[in-house]
């Protein structure tokens, strides 16, 4: 992929700003949250997912199933089972940015500048 390229897709007027905008939708939600934390190191079947977030099978297979519609989750079938794991790194790397920025806002990371965060588009 060329500059320019990379360069449209991460302007202000990107054809991308309105989908990102339901990718962060579909992660304002402390428990979608806490599953893809859960599913960083592999797949996982419904009621471990539950243990793990502390909710019921019901309540998580519904988020499961909105996040598997948002293409952030897959499943395989084994029997009776269903397992999930994460489609991609993607999410995985918003919500790392995310808890990362949390830390930031509550002091409890070093500060840096935005010069370790360069921007793609200037070549840095």
């Amino acid at each position: 992929m060329n500059a320019d390229t990379q360069a449209s897709r991460l302007s202000p007027d990107s054809q991308y700003v309105e989908l990102a905008v339901e990718v962060f939708a579909m992660l304002a939600d402390a428990t979608r949250v806490r599953l893809i934390l859960a599913l960083r190191e592999g797949e996982l079947s419904v009621n471990a997912l539950a243990g793990i977030a502390g909710k019921s099978a019901p309540a998580v297979s519904q988020h499961l199933a909105k996040m598997r519609l948002a293409r952030m989750v897959s499943t395989r079938q084994e029997g009776t089972k269903v397992f999930y794991r994460l489609e991609d790194g993607h999410a995985w790397q918003l919500v790392a940015d995310a808890i990362h920025q949390a830390e930031h806002a509550l002091g409890n990371a070093p500060r840096h500048g935005m010069a370790s965060h360069a921007r793609p588009e200037l070549g840095k």
